[in-house]
């Protein structure tokens, strides 16, 4: 069951002197002992005239606002997370062995059974299976079992949209149609895919291997080989992305959050205190930045959306616009190369749908991401473990606080009326209110979309919480890309010169130096997946059809949920 976070303030003094940080504190007796290893989320030190908050306002929750002089943010104890999720409303009445079933959804508030992986079909996901021990998918992992399938959520386990249709196949192949009759879900068993097609043209694929790694290809984007290691007693998993011969790299860490196994991002690279300092608290003065992408093709598509602040108070402003441009010429080069609209342009309007003040939303959130990594940093340089439930979602949805999540690719959700619409990189959604403490997805507001077949502003949609961790975990590596950006041009191109205690290099998380090392032929078998879905999603079509027509065996027959 999770528990709510309790949060305590610790008192710090700081002498900071031309950002040499020195740090002293005095910890409260904590009133309760924790259950789980309390996480401190320190607000990082201060640089060198430091001044109060600035046009990003108050941090979220886990930091405190920022001032001059150091001091320590709040301790919290994480919750447990081997909370067990029930499943509630209309199920889906099991075939006999071996024989198929239909199941038409008709409501969309419904919960997966306890165990059910809600996570398929997407960046950090796997096909939909039934969790043993072991999170990452090490031995004793996933088990496909199609059966605990509920009617009101997906194949690929998220929230169905009203009037989908669903078959449970023999073999344990699986369909899904929308209302419309297209195909939008695929699972063949024997591969172990999934394969999903996006409102907007784009595809996904999804495989689980026999030896527990997984590969994510997507028409267009970056694919991906995970594989699952264990450090120190916990579930990590080592991530090889592949894009245009590039090859570049991202850690998780896997444990268990209300009875679906999510995966929460390990930072690898961690900076010294100075750093942290210098990129969460304002600047001394607004800068003027150039971008450069002026002339970029992504930026004119974009213009109904996004526009740059025209100067920078600090850095959260500065980190708000680079994650913003990153994501949508991503999403301009997606819809490029996969030859499909996978980020419609934006309907226009007289001024940017990406309001100043959603802007500012953002920039709060990534200031607590800031103070949420040198929390981390610290921990991890005191050779204590990092709790992944304080650093994921499972405290953002216990704080009792409003976040702010940014898509980081295209994403199909399902809204209040049951409706399917689309989300895509760049766009904004505000969870208000938390999800009951049962719930595997959670109710969010779009803030800012481009229209057209996107999710529309002020529509209240359902998530998944498994693509909510997503998008954070997205949000967290987006932000440590512009982090060592900052660092490298500090100084330069119009950027405030860092104090000499921020320019340290940063170390490396020890659990990476054992991590599973990545094949040569990774990038090949990334695309021969890609390729080998179009066979399997003919070959489960073809077998749908042929079973619809065919009657059921005696002793199981074809069952069927409205």
């Amino acid at each position: 069951m999770l528990k709510s976070f309790v949060f305590r303030v610790s008192l710090t003094t700081g002498l900071i002197l031309l950002g040499a940080v020195g740090l002293s504190a005095q910890d409260k007796k904590p009133e309760k002992p924790a259950e789980k290893p309390a996480v401190a989320h320190t607000k990082p030190a201060g640089n060198a005239g430091a001044h109060g908050p600035a046009s990003p306002g108050k941090p979220a929750a886990g930091t405190t606002a920022p001032h001059s002089g150091a001091s320590a943010g709040g301790t919290h104890t994480g919750p447990t997370t081997n909370g067990t999720a029930t499943h509630t409303g209309t199920t889906t009445t099991r075939p006999a062995a071996n024989g198929p079933s239909t199941a038409h959804s008709s409501v969309t508030a419904n919960r997966p059974a306890a165990g059910a992986n809600t996570n398929a079909g997407r960046p950090g996901s796997g096909s939909t299976v039934v969790h043993q021990p072991g999170s990452m998918g090490r031995p004793g992992g996933p088990v496909h079992n199609p059966a605990v399938r509920p009617a009101s959520y997906g194949i690929a386990g998220r929230p169905a949209p009203l009037g989908s249709h669903q078959q449970q196949l023999r073999n344990g192949n699986a369909l899904q149609r929308r209302p419309n009759g297209r195909i939008s879900d695929v699972h063949d068993a024997r591969r172990g895919m999934e394969i999903h097609n996006s409102l907007n043209g784009g595809r996904r694929v999804v495989v689980e291997r026999p030896d527990h790694s997984r590969v994510f290809a997507e028409r267009g984007r970056p694919g991906y080989i995970q594989r699952p290691y264990v450090y120190q007693g916990h579930d990590f998993a080592r991530r090889s992305y592949y894009y245009h011969g590039h090859m570049y790299e991202s850690y998780y860490r896997g444990y268990s959050y209300r009875g679906v196994v999510i995966n929460v991002y390990a930072p690898v690279r961690y900076y010294p205190i100075g750093f942290y300092g210098w990129a969460y608290h304002p600047w001394r003065a607004p800068i003027v930045f150039a971008w450069g992408w002026g002339g970029a093709p992504w930026y004119g598509y974009y213009g109904g959306y996004f526009a740059p602040y025209p100067v920078y108070a600090t850095p959260a402003l500065w980190l708000t616009d680079y994650m913003i441009s990153s994501e949508l010429a991503a999403a301009y080069e997606a819809g490029r190369e996969s030859a499909a609209s996978s980020a419609p342009p934006p309907t226009a309007n007289t001024a940017p749908a990406l309001t100043p003040e959603v802007k500012q939303q953002i920039a709060v959130e990534v200031q607590s991401q800031i103070a949420l990594e040198n929390a981390e940093a610290q921990q991890t340089a005191n050779h204590q473990d990092v709790d992944p439930a304080s650093s994921g979602i499972a405290r953002m949805l216990g704080d009792g606080h409003t976040h702010v999540f940014v898509a980081g690719g295209p994403l199909d959700v399902v809204d209040a009326s049951g409706a399917e619409c689309a989300l895509t990189d760049g766009d904004v959604l505000q969870l208000v209110t938390p999800p009951p403490p049962d719930a595997t997805s959670a109710s969010l507001v779009v803030l800012a979309s481009k229209g057209n077949s996107e999710c529309a502003k002020s529509t209240t949609v359902t998530v998944a919480l498994a693509d909510l961790q997503d998008m954070q975990n997205h949000m967290r590596e987006t932000i440590d890309r512009g982090m060592e950006e900052l660092r490298q041009k500090q100084g330069s191109g119009g950027l405030p010169a860092a104090p000499p205690s921020a320019v340290a290099a940063p170390t490396t998380a020890p659990f990476a130096q054992i991590a599973p090392p990545p094949d040569p032929n990774d990038a090949k078998t990334i695309d021969q997946q890609m390729n080998a879905a179009d066979q399997a999603e003919q070959e489960v079509t073809a077998q749908a059809g042929q079973e619809a027509n065919t009657p059921a065996p005696a002793a199981g027959g074809t069952s069927a949920s409205h």
